[in-house]
């Protein structure tokens, strides 16, 4: 049994079942992934009484955290976990350029400076990484791979916090934050309302929020699936925009990939996503290709389908490969089963288009070899939403006015298109969670240790 932990899932919803009317910390964070979690670690062991409020139960715990699998690291030479060097200026000139110039410069750089430590300061704290001598990791000088993945590192902070005496709410929701540092928190028909010195936000964005979505994006968002928690659905962070926090990122816009439509609503994860559109054709609705399957091989074509699929007709598309793509294809098996066809005639009829178009398509794309050939159903996943608001190099949110708030703080994906814009980088979503969790923890704790719960200023 993991210290700290519940005996079993009964006594964990004993737990959050006893709610009282009123209760009092020092810092409040809400969210349960490893933003949150740093934050907690962190503001416990400067001294602050800190209560951490999750919304999912204790087997759904981690937001998409439990979908992670490395972290983006600086580093000015080799290292067990990354070969090669990869120092803080090129870091941060990585994130500058995917951020498209739209990234805060002083966010970036703090990003990449704390990078250089984080790995350490986890593994202070039970997290595992993949030693890179191991051979059993793709080679990568500018990320560090978690042992056994994200669930693994949640179970080692989740076991540091509670260690450390961090009150965990499982299955709890922060519905409302006020200006003068308390908070409502509601489990079903219960609710407790808690007044802090200081509040973390590590809630992530609203992917999970089909509603929000079609406000900010239009009716065409039923082909969309949500790759990660189904309890990113933005209450937090609606409520800091209520309180007068700083938008920052583009409403709406979300980083997608193309992954198979079959996949389920949410949570699909990782494996889900098709990574094989280089080696074949991909055409839409009416069997028409719409765009050149190679013209970007690199690590970014993951995120260009994504967008291309959701401009599409009923945001959906098929990946078709031919004999010798399938067989390449099966070093790398997905959880859904290809479907087979032996000539063009019977694959059109398989994606109910006509086989004259489908046959120009095949002409057109002149790549296409020997039979059987093989079709995947494919639609845009959404990773995370692009949109959050803005904080400082403390992890401070910034007001409409300006000012930072001195008791409101935001780490994680809820303020990270301040440092990637709609951008994106492999590694560096649970970076930012980590570096920015750890910085909102400290300096939570030091304005509790200061003051008495304020004002919103």
């Amino acid at each position: 049994m993991v210290p700290g932990h519940p005996r079993s899932r009964e006594e964990a919803w004993d737990m959050t079942n006893d709610l009282t009317a009123d209760t009092t910390c020092d810092v409040l964070i809400a969210g349960g992934g490893v933003a949150a979690l740093c934050a907690a670690i962190s503001a416990r062991e400067a001294g602050a009484s800190v209560m951490m409020v999750e919304k999912a139960s204790i087997d759904m715990r981690g937001g998409n955290t439990r979908h992670s699998r490395n972290l983006r690291v600086a580093h000015d030479g080799a290292t067990v976990l990354s070969p090669g060097t990869y120092g803080a200026e090129e870091y941060a000139s990585d994130l500058s350029r995917a951020a498209g110039g739209k990234g805060d410069e002083t966010l970036i750089r703090a990003l990449a400076r704390g990078s250089e430590t984080i790995t350490d300061w986890l593994s202070a704290r039970g997290v595992v990484f993949e030693a890179f001598g191991r051979g059993r990791i793709p080679w990568s000088r500018k990320t560090a791979f978690l042992l056994g993945g994200g669930k693994t590192m949640l179970n080692a902070l989740y076991a540091a916090a509670e260690c450390r005496g961090v009150t965990i709410r499982y299955g709890a929701t922060v519905s409302d934050l006020t200006g003068d540092g308390a908070a409502r928190i509601v489990r079903g028909a219960a609710f407790e309302t808690v007044t802090a010195k200081a509040v973390v936000a590590c809630s992530g964005g609203y992917q999970a929020n089909s509603d929000w979505l079609r406000r900010e994006r239009g009716a065409a968002t039923g082909g969309l699936v949500n790759r990660g928690t189904p309890f990113a659905e933005g209450e937090v962070l609606q409520s800091l925009l209520n309180l007068g926090a700083r938008s920052t990122g583009v409403a709406g816009a979300c980083h997608m990939v193309a992954v198979d439509a079959r996949s389920p609503r949410h949570d699909g994860g990782i494996v889900t996503r098709v990574k094989d559109i280089p080696l074949g054709m991909v055409v839409d609705r009416a069997g028409r290709r719409f765009h050149d399957e190679r013209a970007d091989p690199g690590p970014h074509h993951y995120a260009t389908w994504g967008n291309l699929i959701a401009e599409r007709p009923d945001q959906r598309a098929t990946l078709i490969l031919d004999d010798a793509a399938m067989r390449a294809r099966a070093r790398a098996p997905t959880p859904f089963p290809a479907w087979r066809a032996d000539t063009i005639e019977e694959l059109a009829a398989v994606l109910q288009v006509e086989p004259g178009v489908l046959k120009h398509s095949a002409q057109e794309f002149g790549r296409l070899g020997s039979p059987p050939y093989w079709a995947q159903p494919l639609c845009p996943g959404v990773s995370f939403t692009c949109h959050g608001v803005g904080v400082d190099a403390r992890a401070r949110v910034i007001l409409r006015d300006g000012r930072p708030s001195d008791h409101l703080f935001a780490a994680g994906m809820i303020m990270a298109a301040g440092v990637l814009g709609t951008g994106y980088l492999s590694g560096v979503g649970i970076t930012i969670g980590a570096v920015f969790g750890r910085i909102a923890g400290e300096g939570a704790a030091r304005h509790a240790h200061s003051r008495a719960p304020g004002t919103l200023r």
